[in-house]
């Protein structure tokens, strides 16, 4: 039954009818779980729809099962390339020319990382840099493998609107993030995690149930060897060391994804290149935080620049005056206005220091003094 399916999905690929060979390998699949055969060339059909991701999963398993599979490495490599992934891929091009080093793509593959190794090595964080993705044709003496020969306009990874099966979450340090996955009562032989430049896959495959799939392209950029997992009674904890310090704007990479911004940790505490006292924003469901010196400060220009009339206008003027004002005169400001009974506010405390500040009303008014 696996080989009518297989037979079926290579023939819906050669007509270019890759969303259907897919779905053919995946039922051959689940009829021979250990066939790497059939892991590489779903991966084959998979690059075809620029499911990279799914690709790089593919061939991981077909490499597992079959670690002399050179096809696989090939297919490894060009998905990871497409994921800009150069230097992963560029080690599973060698990991294949080391099994035939005779096979030339391998020699071309490893050329194309090193260039688009050295080009992203030159860029800074400050410039935004753009790519265009590379199409995977096939190469003469075998209609699957595939060689990396001219540039095309990057195409998006498909994604299936799918609710997961389980709820993920992350969080972020200067140094690494931690992602948890809450999948609860997992046996730790039914869960596989991969670790790329800048992917990871993690697949749980119960029996009997349907497998779950988590292969996002990461915002940043990892180090894979100092990566690590551990699967718990009641999840499953994922540990990415960052390749570079920087803050995570989300977990996934997109193309509307803002330039990151470096960390550094100086005596224990978290701040940004831009300012110095940046600090890295984590995800949070709470409300968006009120900056409140932005607010403080727009209140304050608003009641500078308010038009007052009246009584108001010249209480400000006073307000003013007062707010301004050295020590000597606001000492003149309060004894004069107190001791006229609000009639007199001087401000020369050489006039008004040495004696008591008489009431002055207005003309036509008279001070009057209030027995108690």
């Amino acid at each position: 039954m696996a080989s009518d399916l297989e037979i079926k999905a290579k023939e819906a690929f050669i007509d270019d009818h890759f969303e259907l060979a897919v779905d053919l390998y995946t039922q051959a699949i689940a009829l021979s779980p250990n066939n790497a055969e059939l892991f590489a060339d779903r991966a084959q059909a998979n690059l075809k729809l620029s499911n990279f991701t799914e690709a790089v999963a593919d061939a991981n398993r077909a490499i597992e099962l079959d670690p002399s599979m050179t096809k696989a490495y090939i297919r490894k490599g060009n998905a990871c390339y497409e994921l800009e992934e150069y230097q992963t891929a560029k080690a599973a091009f060698e990991l294949g020319s080391s099994l035939d080093p005779e096979d030339a793509r391998f020699t071309n593959l490893i050329k194309k990382c090193d260039e688009r190794i050295a080009e992203e090595s030159g860029d800074s964080l400050d410039q935004p840099f753009e790519k265009a993705s590379t199409q995977v044709v096939p190469v003469e003496g075998d209609e699957e493998g595939g060689q990396i020969v001219n540039e095309v306009p990057n195409q998006a990874t498909s994604q299936l609107n799918v609710k997961p099966k389980y709820r993920h979450e992350f969080y972020q340090k200067p140094e690494e993030v931690v992602i948890t996955i809450f999948a609860k009562g997992i046996p730790a032989e039914n869960v596989a995690v991969d670790f790329g430049e800048q992917i990871l896959s993690v697949i749980i495959d119960v029996p009997g149930e349907d497998a779950y799939h988590f292969q996002p392209r990461l915002f940043g950029k990892i180090a894979p060897e100092k990566c690590k997992y551990e699967v718990l009674p009641s999840k499953i904890e994922v540990r990415l060391a960052k390749a570079e310090p920087l803050n995570w704007t989300s977990l996934e990479f997109s193309k509307d994804s803002t330039v990151p911004q470096k960390i550094h940790v100086v005596s224990g505490t978290v701040s940004g290149t831009v300012s110095g006292s940046q600090r890295p924003s984590y995800p949070s469901s709470k409300p968006k935080r009120v900056d409140w010196d932005k607010l403080e400060a727009q209140v304050k220009k608003e009641e500078k620049e308010e038009k007052l009339d009246g009584d108001a206008a010249l209480n400000r003027f006073f307000q003013d005056i007062y707010k301004d004002a050295d020590d000597d005169t606001r000492r003149a400001m309060r004894k004069s206005f107190v001791e006229s009974n609000g009639t007199v506010l001087s401000t020369n405390w050489k006039e008004v220091g040495s004696k008591k500040v008489e009431g002055s009303p207005p003309e036509g008014m008279e001070v009057k003094k209030w027995e108690y």
